[in-house]
């Protein structure tokens, strides 16, 4: 097929790239992984969907005026959000000690917003997973901690990790959107809004 547009996806996640190609949108376009630093900083008065849409956002903003005509960037940004309070990755492994502590028997959200981009246009959808930990023990935590490391995951936990198998007692929504992306929603704007 000539011209295919091509995906650009800014992320180093393994698990969205992963997701990605599972799509199997090859007959339509192609695929190339190009990542920038970004400094993810956002105003403190944004809650929720507001924070992981300014940051999909801003990630986007870094590549203004380098996209060719045939070219749709896609960038996200996940958090948990929990007690009115913005869950990333963890500082440490005593954060993640912390943060995986106030998870315990309670429900948290988890949101992801995913921006695409084009020259003509920029969009942003969101989705909200609600996600309910039962009793999880200190030496579950520390067992998870040791030996997954998920210290580069928003909320320190990976659902698709050992903890998810033991420690997750109900989720309502998408289960793609916890491990890092809407597959569903993304898939269904790519193929309305370019495959003709």
């Amino acid at each position: 097929m000539p011209n295919k547009i091509k995906i650009i996806l800014a992320s180093g996640s393994p698990r969205r790239q992963q997701f990605l190609k599972d799509l199997d949108l090859d007959a339509f376009f192609d695929l190339e992984i190009r990542v920038k630093e970004i400094e993810e900083h956002y105003p403190k008065d944004l809650k929720a969907a507001e924070i992981t849409n300014y940051l999909a956002l801003l990630k986007a903003q870094a590549f203004d005026n380098e996209l060719a005509p045939n070219e749709v960037l896609i960038t996200s940004d996940t958090i948990v959000w929990h007690k009115e309070q913005a869950l990333g990755k963890p500082k440490d492994y005593e954060d993640a000690v912390r943060i995986l502590q106030s998870l315990s028997e309670a429900t948290h959200q988890v949101i992801t917003s995913v921006c695409f981009k084009t020259n003509e246009k920029t969009a942003l959808i969101h989705e909200v997973t609600e996600v309910t930990f039962s009793k999880l023990t200190p030496s579950q935590i520390h067992y998870y901690l040791d030996h997954y490391k998920p210290f580069d995951k928003a909320g320190a936990y990976g659902i698709q990790d050992w903890i998810g198998l033991i420690g997750i007692s109900k989720i309502d929504g998408s289960y793609t959107n916890v491990v890092g992306l809407p597959t569903e929603k993304v898939y269904h704007y790519l193929t309305t809004h370019f495959i003709k």
